[in-house]
């Protein structure tokens, strides 16, 4: 069982501004925060930002991103608007990708730090 994902960030405070926006968008909110973290989830954490423990630079994974679930396309939407308006910039507008599943509905992202992120929903209409 999947307990929380974790993304790196060079600028926790520039971090906070975003995901504060965007995971409003997808029903979470911030569960916790640290000088060296925070965390998102609808009660429990399921995801957070982090100043990597080693101290070395945090940099987005190839080929990496994470994809979270919601139940209207609006949601998805919203969550596209949020990440622009709050320093994320545009990776894949929202839209149908047929080629996923005919009602796969979905906009990605990346973060301030560079890291994909996406918003999805099989729900049509």
């Amino acid at each position: 069982m999947l307990h929380h994902v974790s993304l790196g960030t060079a600028d926790l405070k520039r971090a906070r501004v975003f995901y504060d926006a965007v995971m409003f968008e997808l029903g979470l909110k911030r569960t916790f925060e640290s000088d060296e973290a925070v965390g998102y989830g609808a009660g429990i954490t399921v995801f957070s930002l982090n100043l990597p423990a080693d101290g070395a630079p945090a940099s987005p994974g190839n080929g990496v991103h994470i994809a979270f679930e919601v139940e209207k396309r609006a949601a998805v939407d919203a969550f596209f608007r949020a990440a622009l308006a709050n320093g994320g910039s545009a990776d894949g507008e929202p839209g149908l990708r047929p080629e996923y599943d005919r009602n796969y509905y979905a906009a990605f992202v990346r973060d301030p730090d560079g890291n994909k992120i996406e918003a999805l929903t099989f729900v049509a209409g």
